[in-house]
């Protein structure tokens, strides 16, 4: 029986390649325990019983998807618009109305979708609810910034948002006294329909599993392929 003797090239070529297809693996392993981590807190949030509103930021950073309930009265001539699609892909904004709370503090409400027709409040009166209300929904904390680089800027000219930058809505508003976290209304039909509701996804998507199955498939390919290369040369006519 021939002895193996790895060939330079392809050793030096495969070999780096192999170690970075199993980090790759190794690496979405630990992401599934991480994501696995996130959905279980998650869950316990969604399922708690539904709470008042923090007092700061470092109690709401242990309060994120809870239910929470706020009372207050709208200011609907600050309203914000989030560029956001529905569920159909129907494009349309999201609300964002500031909330004068009872402290005269003021609490960010994403009320919910509109159809981009309906950005005009007189075209959604019944909506523009007058006098104290009381918010349920779900308490969220902002982006640390800009979620990425491919999302444009927001535009307080235009009052068009691209993601929700708490400072910077105080500043184009005029507001003070704005909290450092915001809620998503509930599904609770507003009066005359809009804007609706409920728009958070609480799902998160875990396919860490199937990415780390794929790198270290490509890995144990990668191996055989090695091997059949060099036996290969092994049985080769001299």
């Amino acid at each position: 029986m021939s002895r193996f003797r790895p060939a330079f090239w392809p050793t030096v070529t495969a070999l780096p390649i192999f170690i970075l297809l199993i980090g790759l693996g190794v690496w979405q392993i630990e992401r599934l325990h991480w994501k696995e981590g996130l959905i279980e807190a998650r869950a316990a949030a969604l399922a708690a019983p539904t709470a008042a509103l923090p007092t700061d930021l470092a109690a709401a950073r242990g309060m994120e998807f809870r239910h929470v309930r706020a009372t207050g009265e709208f200011l609907h001539q600050h309203e914000f618009f989030l560029g956001a699609s529905n569920d159909a892909g129907v494009t349309g904004y999201q609300v964002v109305t500031p909330l004068r709370l009872a402290d005269g503090a003021v609490l960010l409400v994403n009320r919910g979708w509109i159809d981009a027709g309906l950005k005009d409040p007189s075209k959604r009166a019944a909506g523009e609810i007058a006098g104290p209300v009381t918010v349920e929904g779900l308490l969220r904390l902002p982006p640390a910034g800009r979620p990425n680089w491919f999302v444009p800027d927001n535009r307080c000219d235009i009052d068009y948002w691209f993601w929700i930058d708490i400072p910077a809505m105080a500043r184009c508003g005029g507001l003070d006294r704005v909290l450092p976290f915001y809620v998503d209304a509930g599904p609770a039909p507003n009066p005359g329909g809009w804007p609706k509701g409920g728009v958070t996804r609480t799902e998160l998507p875990n396919d860490h599993l199937q990415y780390a199955i794929t790198w270290f498939s490509l890995a144990a390919g990668l191996v055989v392929v090695y091997l059949l290369y060099h036996r290969k040369g092994a049985v080769a006519p001299q």
